[in-house]
């Protein structure tokens, strides 16, 4: 028996999905906890791709899926989700939403893009999925969540009082016309009874998966550095994704852990604004983006290109440090197939300062003055779409993962090298297998 849980180790759009469908087959259950619509993910099987954004890809093994109380969850784009699984002939019945979990509504979504467009100059890169102003609500103890939607007496006096102050900002601030109590009622308590039968308290139900000695996988959106508290702040998400955030945003204690798997590519990738250090323009940039149309890098929800650049050591030694990560999958390997050389961020120079960190100094100001510190390895130049274990693997490849295994200090479990679910090296099953040793350097 083990409790998982899969976190992105980078900027996001890590490949998560693909690994939480591969380890959701002996998973009993699978836990969304935190994000809303903002993330997006895509799975392939047996040829047909899947687009997630809020349902975990565990409704396709017909898992126990769950969207947790550290959710925002905006219901129209669920039932639309719903409906597009429906309309494959998939069995939504195993899906549950935390009562608790709050409410992405209209003005949400009005905020959220006017306030990124006044920006300029200084826009965050949000998604405009209203997440940010969801979890500001939340934060405010003004929110709105999943058990109104099912009391309208209950909705109606929440959104007397703030619907009149949402409109002050939307008229007076950015000459958006006011959003109507009664238009917004009538068509969030008809969310209310779409889903209804969905809802309950998952915290119970997780802590009875728990005491039943359940395999449960607890899935992040987004990634490591768009962490609320950790990441590249303020270029971040509004939530916790580190693995942190799964025992708060699924409600259960850190002893019901038992193993943390993060996920990055084979390089680097982000959507948006924000530092990037390892950021390659021109050809090898285009390279790592467009190679292989099912890889193209692309981000699912927003449709933006996403800027690309070699694999940063410094930012993975980080994330295997705040996560706690015992194994790391690796994925999309095979865009770098063709590469004749591939270089590795060991270290970073401090531009102003000339000094060298191995370490990240700081996540803070400082990350946009750093400067990587190479190492060049040969490309392998052969195909490994066909590889299914790590011996198959050209030398070069096991050499390059080797050296990203050393250089962050943890064993890596997984490798993917192509979207579908059978182009995968298995390594270790992260439920199944064992946790690693800790180092002489970990133990001290």
């Amino acid at each position: 028996m083990a409790n998982v849980v899969v976190v992105g180790a980078q900027f996001g759009d890590e490949g998560k999905a693909k690994v939480t469908d591969l380890l959701a087959k002996n998973a009993d259950v699978v836990v969304r906890y935190q994000g809303g619509c903002n993330a997006g993910h895509t799975v392939v099987v047996d040829g047909d791709t899947y687009k997630f954004h809020l349902i975990p890809s565990g409704i396709l093994y017909k898992k126990l899926c769950v969207l947790g109380p550290g959710m925002v969850i905006d219901p129209k784009a669920l039932l639309k989700e719903l409906d597009a699984l429906l309309e494959r002939g998939l069995d939504a019945a195993n899906l549950r939403i935390s009562n608790t979990a709050h409410v992405t509504m209209p003005y949400h979504l009005a905020l959220d893009a006017a306030e990124e467009d006044s920006r300029g100059d200084q826009k965050i890169g949000t998604t405009k999925r209203g997440i940010g102003p969801t979890y500001a609500d939340k934060c405010a103890r003004s929110g709105i969540r999943i058990e109104d939607l099912l009391d309208k007496k209950v909705l109606r006096a929440k959104l007397e009082w703030l619907v009149p102050r949402k409109n002050v900002q939307l008229e007076k601030l950015y000459n958006i016309a006011p959003f109507e109590i009664d238009a917004i009622l009538d068509e969030y308590v008809g969310y209310g009874e779409k889903l209804s039968k969905y809802v309950c308290d998952t915290a119970e139900l997780i802590f009875q998966s728990i005491g039943n000695r359940k395999n449960i996988l607890f899935e992040g959106a987004q990634g490591t550095l768009l962490d609320l508290d950790h990441g590249s702040y303020p270029f971040v998400t509004s939530s916790s994704p580190t693995a942190g955030g799964a025992c708060i945003g699924a409600g259960i204690g850190p002893t019901s852990i038992d193993r943390v798997i993060g996920v990055s590519k084979a390089f680097m990738t982000r959507v948006g604004e924000g530092p990037f250090p390892t950021e390659k323009e021109g050809e090898v940039g285009e390279m790592l983006r467009q190679t292989g149309k099912a890889w193209a890098e692309v981000g699912v929800t927003t449709g933006r290109p996403r800027r690309c650049g070699w694999f940063d050591a410094v930012l993975g030694r980080y994330s295997v440090r705040i996560n706690g990560m015992d194994c790391l999958a690796i994925t999309k390997l095979d865009v770098l197939d063709e590469f004749d050389e591939i270089q590795v961020c060991t270290a970073y120079k401090d531009r102003e300062s000339g000094k060298t960190y191995k370490d990240l100094p700081s996540i803070g100001s400082r990350f946009q003055h750093m400067e990587p510190i190479y190492e060049t390895f040969p490309g392998w130049k052969k195909s490994t779409v066909d590889c299914r274990s790590f011996e198959d693997l050209p030398s070069n490849a096991r050499k390059y993962l080797d050296f990203l295994a050393e250089q962050l200090d943890v064993q890596i479990a997984i490798v993917s090298v192509g979207p579908k679910r059978d182009q995968t090296i298995v390594i270790e099953d992260p439920i199944h297998g064992p946790k690693r040793v800790l180092s002489k350097v970990a133990a001290v």
